[in-house]
């Protein structure tokens, strides 16, 4: 009669012991699936926000970003711009070069956040930095890490090539006069 109750046990301990393994496996499973699933989301989110960008659609950007936004540009600055300086911004770059098109060549999601390399190409046609319009083609790479929460942008920190800009619209890189 041991042997019968000793070997039953032994089945249902093993049983147990594998069950929940098994559950632990797919609960991590699920996990890394909703992860999965936000980093799609956010990179869908991301390239809906660039299209916006582009059709200067400020309303949209406005919306889908979070109140208590922040900006650091560049990524090390120490005081951030608001969500209204970024839309100010935005509007400015829009007036300055009104046939910019922003293009994500590189994209890489990442929990909640969103890392591209991007490239904006357009004709200096607006005042721009005291610059009047010179009509030059431009192009800027710029690098932006982008944190999304709740279907809104948090925060950015991005890095350009700012001064490879100033220089396509014909600004020259002198050093001062070295006084002897």
């Amino acid at each position: 009669m041991k042997k019968p109750v000793l070997v039953v046990s032994l089945a249902w301990l093993l049983v147990f012991t594998f069950g929940c393994r098994n559950k632990a496996a797919k609960a991590e499973l699920e996990k890394f699936r909703a992860q999965a699933a936000l980093e799609e989301q956010n990179a869908a989110w991301y390239r809906q926000f660039v299209e916006a960008w582009n059709k200067g659609d400020f309303e949209y950007l406005t919306q889908r970003t979070a109140p208590d936004y922040a900006a650091y540009v560049p990524s090390a600055m120490a005081t951030p711009a608001s969500r209204e300086e970024n839309v100010a911004v935005a509007k400015y770059l829009r007036a300055a070069f009104p046939d910019a098109v922003w293009t994500i060549e590189e994209l890489a999601a990442v929990g909640d956040m969103v890392i591209t390399r991007n490239i904006i190409r357009g004709t200096h046609r607006g005042t721009f930095e005291g610059i009047p319009p010179t009509g030059n083609k431009i192009q800027i790479c710029f690098i932006i890490m982008s944190r999304i929460r709740d279907g809104l942008l948090v925060e950015d920190r991005e890095d350009g090539d700012f001064l490879g800009l100033m220089r396509q619209l014909g600004l020259e890189l002198r050093p001062k006069d070295v006084k002897k």
